[in-house]
């Protein structure tokens, strides 16, 4: 904002350009000198506001990404979106962060550096009761992750961050790796405290939880690579992409390695409850089928295959005999 001169000092410069001690030229080549502007050196703004639009673009891919992988994954609503990218001190990032929460420090090789992935436990824990049969609830109170599930939850943090070699494969081809987990944000120092980090904020929703990711890159760590986070240049490594067959590949290779649930029915009947209650060790139910029947094969619920029983080495198994077409 322009300063404002009083009513004294606009007749005291009046009088000085009359009486010739202030010249009007020397006035004007005061004012076409650029004035210099306030910078905090605790705080540099390393990122411009195009690199962050580009990292905004990229990252809502990965929302997407990670929401599919883990809506197959947990066989559970999962949404994600991306809130936010914004540039602030990894002092700053930290401070900001609940204790405990789950802190994945990882490496983006051939990148140099680590990066950080936040998830705090409105994210993990839904997440956790998934994995152990439950049906995705909070817990009553907030409580300090166990070892076994530090140890599952490392593992999906490395499917999670698989995810980033995808949305980062038009900009540069990266490979994350984990390298620890922390609970406690201030024993994950893994930049200095003044250093400069993009922190992409990505809101998620599980069976109806709400959570957050945090994603903290460096600017140490992005670098090499600033100089493509360009909006140009990535669409038009975007342009080039759309040419190339290997994301067919890359969206199969996911999809086969999604697990799916097979059962095998070898009949079914009905009991009274009578009947039910009064079954006992040793009894003989019938069923509807007769020997030499096919059995239905169902893969996660669906009908899909006539199969017969069998026997592999000292496992039960089933050979498939007929390919099923809607279920008939």
């Amino acid at each position: 904002m322009a300063e404002v001169l009083s009513q004294a000092e606009i007749d005291s410069l009046l009088q000085a350009l009359t009486t010739g001690v202030v010249k009007a030229e020397e006035l004007q080549k005061e004012a076409a000198q650029p004035k210099a502007k306030r910078y905090d050196f605790r705080r540099p703004n390393k990122f411009s506001k195009e690199h962050l639009r580009t990292l905004y673009m990229i990252h809502e891919n990965y929302g997407r990404l990670v929401a599919n992988f883990l809506s197959a994954y947990l066989r559970a609503n999962v949404q994600i979106k991306i809130n936010s990218v914004e540039q602030m001190t990894y002092e700053d990032f930290i401070v900001s962060l609940p204790t405990p929460t789950l802190m994945t420090v990882f490496s983006m090789e051939p990148l140099k550096g680590s990066a950080v992935l936040e998830t705090n436990l409105a994210f993990v824990f839904p997440i956790i009761d998934l994995l152990f049969g439950g049906s995705g609830e909070m817990p009553a109170k907030v409580r300090e992750l166990t070892e076994i599930e530090l140890h599952v939850l490392r593992r999906l943090s490395s499917r999670i961050l698989e995810q980033l070699i995808y949305v980062w494969s038009d900009v540069y081809p990266v490979k994350p790796k984990v390298e620890s987990v922390e609970t406690n944000p201030q024993f994950a120092q893994v930049i200095s405290p003044n250093e400069t980090a993009a922190i992409i904020t990505l809101a998620s929703n599980i069976n109806g939880h709400e959570g957050l990711m945090n994603l903290c890159l460096p600017f140490m760590l992005l670098e090499p690579v600033i100089s493509r986070l360009s909006a140009s240049q990535w669409f038009a490594a975007l342009r080039e992409g759309e040419a190339r067959p290997d994301y067919r590949d890359k969206v199969a290779a996911i999809l086969n390695n999604i697990p799916v649930k097979l059962i095998a029915y070898c009949g079914r009947t009905r009991l009274t409850v009578r009947e039910f209650i009064h079954l006992q060790e040793g009894d003989v139910i019938a069923l509807d089928n007769s020997i030499g029947d096919d059995l239905e094969l169902h893969v996660d619920g669906y009908l899909k295959f006539k199969v017969q029983p069998g026997l592999v080495g000292k496992k039960i198994a089933v050979q498939v005999t007929e390919v099923l077409q809607n279920g008939r």
